[in-house]
Formats: C-alpha cells, structure tokens, sequence
C-alpha cells in the first residue's frame, strides 16, 4: 500500500492509498473558503450520554445525479480532484466533530456543554460510483482494510478523540445521501455509549469477548468461520438481519491485526457482503460498522469486532424504531437469529 497526503483547496486533508507508487496528487481547483465547522456537545443530564450538535450538517449534499457525484474522481463537484484512485480519504466537508470548531460555554441551562473537537472522514473505495464493496476484488478489500487500520492509528493519536468508529451505511432505507461505494470514519470526543455498556459487562468478567466467541462457534447460528475469524448472528440480535465478525485473537482496534489476519479479513468480509446480497432481489440496505477499544482505559478489555445490521425484515418491508425502541431503547425483533444465519449458510455468494 502506498500512501499519499494532499490538501483541498480550503485546507481539509485528502489521502490517497494506492496498490502502485507513483501518485503525484493534483491540486483543487475549486477554490473552496476555509473550513469553519460549528460542532458541540451537550450531555443529557437524565442518562449522562453526549448529544452532538451541528447545524451546518444540513447543508450537506443530498442523493446527486451520478454526474454530479462529489466522490466521483475529477469531475467539477469532486472532492477528489486527481482522475482516479484505489482508496481515498478525505476530511469531511460537513463533520460531526472538527478540531477546528470554535469553544463553547462550559454549559447552557445546567447541562454540560463541549466544542465538538475530534475527526470525521470518508473514505472511498474505489473511484467506480456503479458498484459496491462487495463486487470489488479481494486486493481492494486488503487495501480498504490497511486503510481502515492507517486512519485509525492517525486518528487515536489525536488529543480530543477517545475512540474511532470505522462504518459503512449503504442504501437509501438506512438514509445514506451518497451512492458511491463510501464509508466513514468518526473520531469521537467521548467514548460512545454502546461501548461504555460493553466496558462495563466486560469490567465484570473480564473474559467476556472470548466467552461470547467460544459458545457462538459452538452453536447453530456460525455464518463464515476461517483461521483467524468467525462470522456469526449473535443469540440476541436485535435487528432482523444482524452479523458480527470478531477475530479468533484479542485484539483492540485495527491496526493490531497482523498480515495474515488482514489478508483472511479481506476474502471473508466480502464473502459475507455478497451472501447478504443474494437473501433477497436486491442489494442489502445495511450498516457495517468496526467496534474498536477506546484509546484510554479500558483498552485492555474491549476485543475488536464488526456488528453488519439490516432494518429490512422482508422483501419491501422495512424495521423502524417504533415506541419501544426509540422511546425506551427496548428491542423487539421479530426474525429468529437462528433462521438468519441458515438463510445466510445457505446462499451463493456469488
């Protein structure tokens, strides 16, 4: 992999990752002003969790034409000026955290309130809009992968981020506004209340992740299963299509993953991509996203792992949180997690 900086034209960073040397990047024609995002935080008072605040957001680009595709290469709306890559990442033009954000009062009514400092960034995988993840070669997916792994090792080392989350959204029932084959990467400012609940089951038994692991291998919903990863539907998957990717060895983040774990990640992680194509007519709506440890305590504990979810329950119908689950955070799904991963068993990936 090779890796190359440059900068937009109003200052946000762009890097290329390439599998041949040779990059010499072309600079942004499009005389963009300087980036000024207004980022916040405010801490519910009720559950202690972070609330982000960004009006500028709704500003951002929304379903374009294919012609107008800001993450096609070169064109006149481009991010991403040079006339084609492998991977690129830029900053985000409208970030959920910036370190650039302003400073804020220390709070607003009684509630704790914070500049939204930290990262977001995109990160495109290849520089063709009519395909996904999923079609791309297995060099390619190593290739995402290394990248993945680079950004966070740079984004940890930021001085306001406590975590870094590494996600894809694809299709237009999870809400993305880009169809480019696209991901995210988020440097919180916080440690994100999903993993704080983890750190805390985990604090308690400190085995957790491999005990987790060691009874779902043994079980009837193991999806994909290598030498240094298991795919599986979790016993108490809350959503109607819902797989986790976790590897064989304790590991915090992705830039601990050595070359052969890499290399496996790679093949299996598309094989599961293309089997949650073939469930149904269409291509999958879903979220995949990279659990990491934070950067601070409690890295010891958290294991690496991959949640990929779905809200289609059936062909043309969608899961939304309803009542339950927005109002009070209380799943109810209506699929068996054991029909899932023998649906998922039994498809072509073809």
């Amino acid at each position: 992999m090779n890796r190359t900086r440059a900068r937009l034209s109003d200052g946000r960073e762009i890097v290329y990752y390439d599998e041949a040397p040779g990059r010499v990047p072309v600079p942004d024609p499009r005389g963009l002003p300087p980036a000024a995002p207004v980022c916040e935080t405010r801490r519910d008072p009720l559950t202690g969790e972070h609330v982000t605040i960004t009006a500028h957001r709704n500003d951002r680009t929304f379903l374009p034409p294919p012609d107008q595709c800001p993450l096609c290469p070169g064109g006149p709306a481009s991010e991403i000026p040079d006339p084609s890559y492998d991977v690129a990442v830029f900053e985000n033009r409208f970030p959920s955290f910036d370190v650039r954000t302003p400073p804020v009062p220390p709070e607003i009514d009684g509630v704790e309130r914070a500049r939204g400092a930290g990262r977001c960034e995109v990160v495109c995988f290849t520089d063709e809009h009519s395909t996904s993840m999923a079609r791309l070669p297995v060099s390619r997916v190593r290739t995402v992968v290394d990248a993945w792994a680079d950004r966070t090792a740079e984004l940890s080392a930021i001085p306001d981020v406590e975590q870094v989350y590494v996600f894809e959204n694809r299709g237009v029932e999870i809400g993305v506004t880009l169809h480019h084959p696209h991901g995210q990467i988020y440097g919180y400012p916080f440690v994100t209340p999903r993993t704080g609940r983890m750190l805390e089951t985990a604090a308690a038994r400190p085995d957790l992740f491999a005990a987790v692991l060691k009874a779902e291998r043994a079980g009837e919903r193991v999806v994909l299963a290598g030498e240094h990863w298991t795919a599986y539907v979790p016993a108490a998957a809350r959503w109607p299509i819902e797989v986790h990717l976790t590897p064989h060895r304790h590991v915090p983040d992705l830039t601990a993953l050595d070359a052969a774990e890499r290399d496996e990640l790679a093949v299996l992680y598309r094989d599961l991509l293309r089997r949650c194509d073939a469930l149904d007519d269409g291509p999958l709506p879903y979220v995949a996203g990279w659990h990491q440890a934070p950067v601070g305590a409690g890295r010891d504990l958290f294991r690496l792992h991959l949640e990929l979810f779905s809200v289609r329950r059936a062909p043309g119908k969608v899961k939304y949180l309803a009542g339950s689950e927005s109002g009070m955070g209380a799943w109810i799904n209506d699929v068996p997690p054991e029909s899932v991963a023998e649906r998922l068993r039994a498809v072509t990936a073809g």
